[in-house]
C-alpha cells in the first residue's frame, strides 16, 4: 500500500517542483497563458491515443501514471541533465556552444531514455497489461504527451513574457503555438513510439535475439529523429526546418499512423478467430458476433444499453466486451507459445468476469439490436 503512495507523492512532488520552477522564470501571467495554450495540443493528443486504444483499453490508471511520469519525473531528469550538459558545454566549447551540446547530444540521449524507462517498466513488472505493439505505442504516446505538455507550458510561457503574444515582426506565444501546437504537436509521441513499438515486438516474439534488439533498435530509432529535429531547429535554416519537416518527419508519422491501423485490423481478426469457440462454449450468443467484431457496432450497442437500462448496465456490457477481448488476446498468445506461467489462472479470471458481466446485463438490453 505504501509503495503507490510514494510513487504518487513522488510525481507530485516532481510536478510541483517543475511549476514552480517554470512560473518563478517567466511570471505567474506567462506560465498561465502557457498551461491554456499547452491544453490544446495535449488534447488532441490524448484523444488520438484513446483512439488507438480502443480494441484492448489499457487500465486508466496506468494511463494518468504514463502521463504523470512524462509530466514530472521525465521532464525534471531532462531538465536537470540537460541544464548540466549545458554548463559542461559552455565550459569546454565555449560559452554559448553548451545549449547545442544539450539540444542535440544530451536531451535526445537522456530524455527519450527516462521516457522509455517507463515503457520498459510496465513489459518488466506488469507484463499482463502489455499485449504488443499497440500497447507500446500507448504507453509511450501517454508518457512523451505528459512530457510534451510540461515542456509546452515552458516555450509558450516564455515566448508570452518575452513577447507577448506577438505581431508581425516579433515571436510571441500565438508563434509558438503554430510550431509547436499546430505543426508538431506529435514530434515528442513520435519519437518515443519507436521505443513502444520496440518493446511491443518484444514481447511478441519468441526469439531471444530480437526480444532484446527490438527494445535497443526503438530507442536508437527514437534518439535519432530527436536528434534530427533538434539539430534542424538548433543549426538549420528555417528552409532546413521545413525540409526536416515535411520530407522526414510526416512521411515517418504517416507510415506509423498505417503501421498502427494494420495492428488495429490485426487485432480485430484476432477477436474474430476466437468468437466461434466462445460461441460453442456457451459463453457468447451466436447473435453478438457481430457486435462484438466491429467497434462502431460495440460501441452503438453501449449507446443503447445505456439510453434503455441505464449507465451502469453500459459499464457491464463494456466489461463484457473487454472480457471477450483479453480472453481472445490470451488465447492468441498461448498459440504462440508466448504466454506466461499464470495463464490458467488469467484464463480462469477472464472467464469468471465474462460470466459475471454478462450475467449483470439485463434482458432489454442483451437483447437490443
Amino acid at each position: 500500500m505504501l509503495l503507490p503512495v510514494a510513487a504518487l507523492v513522488a510525481l507530485a512532488g516532481c510536478g510541483l517542483a517543475l511549476l514552480a520552477l517554470s512560473t518563478a522564470r517567466v511570471g505567474l501571467v506567462a506560465e498561465l497563458v502557457g498551461i491554456v495554450a499547452a491544453l490544446v495540443p495535449v488534447g488532441s493528443i490524448v484523444a488520438a491515443l484513446l483512439w488507438i486504444d480502443r480494441w484492448e483499453p489499457e487500465p486508466a490508471r496506468l494511463l494518468w501514471l504514463a502521463f504523470g511520469w512524462g509530466a514530472s519525473v521525465a521532464a525534471i531528469t531532462a531538465l536537470l541533465i540537460n541544464n548540466t550538459a549545458e554548463a559542461v558545454g559552455d565550459t569546454l566549447l565555449g560559452h554559448g556552444r553548451g545549449d547545442t551540446l544539450s539540444a542535440i547530444v544530451s536531451a535526445p540521449l537522456f530524455e527519450e531514455a527516462v521516457k522509455g524507462a517507463f515503457v520498459v517498466g510496465i513489459m518488466l513488472w506488469l507484463r499482463n497489461e502489455f499485449d504488443g505493439v499497440i500497447d507500446g505505442v500507448v504507453y509511450a504516446g501517454f508518457v512523451a504527451a505528459g512530457f510534451a505538455f510540461t515542456e509546452n507550458i515552458y516555450y509558450f510561457g516564455r515566448a508570452f513574457a518575452e513577447h507577448g503574444f506577438g505581431d508581425t515582426s516579433t515571436s510571441g506565444v500565438v508563434t509558438a503555438f503554430i510550431l509547436r501546437g499546430v505543426l508538431a504537436p506529435f514530434c515528442h509521441p513520435l519519437f518515443t513510439a519507436m521505443i513502444g513499438i520496440g518493446v511491443g515486438i518484444s514481447v511478441r516474439t519468441p526469439s531471444r535475439t530480437v526480444r532484446t534488439l527490438a527494445p535497443v533498435g526503438g530507442y536508437l530509432a527514437a534518439v535519432t529523429l530527436h536528434a534530427m529535429w533538434n539539430a534542424a531547429a538548433t543549426l538549420g535554416t528555417a528552409q532546413t526546418f521545413l525540409n526536416v519537416y515535411f520530407l522526414v518527419m510526416v512521411p515517418i508519422f504517416i507510415a506509423g499512423v498505417l503501421f498502427v491501423s494494420w495492428h488495429r485490423r490485426r487485432e480485430q481478426k484476432i477477436v474474430a478467430i476466437a468468437l466461434p469457440e466462445m460461441v460453442q462454449r456457451g459463453w457468447v450468443d451466436p447473435a453478438d458476433v457481430r457486435r462484438l467484431t466491429n467497434l462502431t457496432a460495440r460501441r452503438t450497442w453501449r449507446a443503447r444499453t445505456a439510453r434503455r437500462a441505464g449507465k451502469e448496465a453500459a459499464r457491464d456490457l463494456g466489461g463484457y466486451q473487454a472480457a471477450v477481448t483479453e480472453l481472445a488476446f490470451l488465447w492468441h498468445s498461448r498459440r504462440l507459445g508466448l504466454a506466461g506461467a499464470d495463464t490458467v489462472d488469467r484464463e480462469a479470471h477472464l472467464i469468471g468476469a465474462l460470466h459475471t458481466a454478462k450475467a449483470r446485463l439485463p434482458r432489454r438490453a442483451d437483447q437490443s439490436r
